[in-house]
């Protein structure tokens, strides 16, 4: 009895144990592959139960792609469509200014739905947005206020029998006609790197770039400079915006970068109006002091559209990015010193003030005119300005990176006469010989000759104001006779001391 007993507790262990590993290997089976299997065929049935109690499928449109670094081209095309193609059917809509200064730009605001029909089908168009996530990575990389920033979107619903017919051409078609009316109702803008943030009907909006609409009356035709340089500079503008298969076929990025340098009031800003309105581009005018980081500059490029011209005007004196890296070396150690004095007398006068000053380096720079970055998108030219060009680093200025070097000269015999015939309407006159030996002996900018040229008073005619153009380069040839500096000359003396 007592073998029978022991033999009776053995299997019930031996079971016992059997039972344990079985739970065990189940557990573990389950998770590997009982509950995929399990969740696949489930999945797979609800779907079908869902197509039969919700026959319509969705595309969703985001406002913004990659993680919120660029605005999506889909995104504006399909509003654009909307606006122009199925405003009529909303009753509460968004309006804004249009390129006819009667008429208005029309867009669904949240929560508005609008029927389409095509090719038999009818889809909804519904605008909705919704909170960002606190936990969203790009949105902090991006800075703290777009954290905070409202997510638009466009959903598209449709039946499940129009799959094709939605997704293979009633969406190429929206895209094809957004374009379209974007460039119907497009305003050239201006834009500056001053960010801005606040609460709209679409929730908080937040953007690296303010603008407002680009109006400067400046052309070619009204441009004062010498006709062939200005041809020239035309058709290599022509050459750019035509350009798009060369530059693929080369394997460079569509962009090209114009170096303009001059005294002052030789017509660099005047010249960059005259770009744009010959090209029909943006400007994006970039204040490099205002911008802190190189990555912050990285920024602001990936918002920059195509079809546009970014400016840095007047680089020499935006941030230290001369040639001068000789000397830096050489004063390391004494801005090392100065750099210290200045951190002591902050740590002892408790200063806890955030740094706002530039930290944007050369090295940014560079990689920001042609490194990887400069490759999104396409259709751009970089433009720089100075009055000193022999200050700038070559590196920033060399060929690839500034492709086209444009002097803005003093005033010549041939942009004078097409100011005389600009501000006088007069193709011949009497002073026209003393102006042009004149002109030969002073340097004066164009803008002086302007301004001389310009009528005063209801009195003033050709005879006049030709006679104060002669009187002033008069004035300028005797104070160069005496040895007077003018006040770029006066200006390298001080640097130099």
């Amino acid at each position: 009895m007592e073998g029978s007993l022991l033999s009776g507790l053995n299997s019930g262990v031996v079971l016992s144990l059997i039972a344990v590993l079985w739970t065990v290997v189940w557990q573990n089976l389950q998770h590997l592959q009982l509950q995929q299997f399990f969740g696949r065929h489930l999945s797979r049935h609800a779907r079908r139960l869902a197509a039969m109690v919700d026959p319509y499928l969705s595309v969703t449109i985001a406002e913004y792609e990659g993680g919120r670094m660029k605005r999506s081209d889909a995104y504006e095309e399909v509003k654009a469509y909307l606006s122009d193609a199925c405003s009529r059917g909303v009753r509460h809509l968004r309006a804004e200014g249009a390129k006819d200064a009667d008429k208005l730009v029309l867009s669904m605001v949240d929560g508005e739905e609008v029927a389409d029909q095509f090719e038999g089908a009818t889809v909804w168009w519904w605008a909705y947005s919704k909170s960002p996530p606190r936990n969203d990575a790009a949105a902090a990389w991006w800075g703290g206020g777009a954290a905070q920033e409202e997510r638009r979107f466009y959903r598209l619903f449709f039946l499940e029998r129009h799959r094709e017919l939605v997704l293979d051409t009633y969406l190429p078609r929206v895209r094809q006609q957004g374009r379209a009316v974007m460039v119907k109702n497009r305003q050239r803008k201006l834009f500056t790197n001053i960010s801005t943030q606040g609460w709209s009907d679409g929730g908080f909006m937040r953007s690296a770039w303010s603008h407002v609409v680009f109006e400067h009356p400046k052309t070619f035709d009204t441009l004062a400079m010498d006709p062939a340089k200005k041809k020239e500079i035309k058709d290599d503008l022509d050459m750019f915006k035509n350009g798009k298969d060369y530059y693929a076929r080369v394997g460079k990025a569509w962009k090209r970068g114009y170096l303009l340098y001059g005294p002052p009031g030789t017509g660099k800003s005047a010249m960059i109006a005259a770009m744009a309105n010959y090209l029909d581009y943006d400007i994006y005018d970039i204040e490099l002091t205002s911008v802190h980081s190189n990555t912050d500059l990285r920024k602001l490029f990936i918002e920059t559209t195509s079809k546009s011209i970014i400016v840095i005007e007047d680089i020499d004196c935006s941030l230290d990015l001369t040639g001068a890296r000789k000397k830096k070396k050489a004063a390391a150690e004494d801005d090392k010193d100065k750099k210290d004095a200045a951190a002591a007398a902050k740590a002892a006068a408790g200063a806890d003030k955030k740094d706002t000053s530039s930290k944007v380096t050369l090295s940014g720079l560079l990689n920001f005119i042609d490194g990887l970055w400069s490759a999104c998108g396409g259709e751009r030219i970089i433009v720089f300005t100075t009055n000193h060009v022999q200050k700038l680093d070559p590196a920033l200025i060399r060929r690839g990176r500034m492709d086209k070097h444009i002097e803005m000269s003093y005033c010549g015999f041939e942009a004078f006469k097409f100011l005389a015939k600009t501000y006088l309407d007069v193709d011949a006159h009497a002073l026209f010989g003393a102006v042009g030996d004149l002109l030969r002996e002073v340097e004066m900018t164009p803008a002086d000759v302007a301004e001389n040229l310009t009528p005063k008073s209801l009195e003033d005619n050709p005879d006049t104001c030709l006679a104060a153009l002669v009187k002033a380069l008069e004035e300028a040839k005797e104070k160069k006779a005496s040895g007077g500096n003018d006040p770029d000359e006066q200006e390298d003396e001080e640097e130099q001391q």
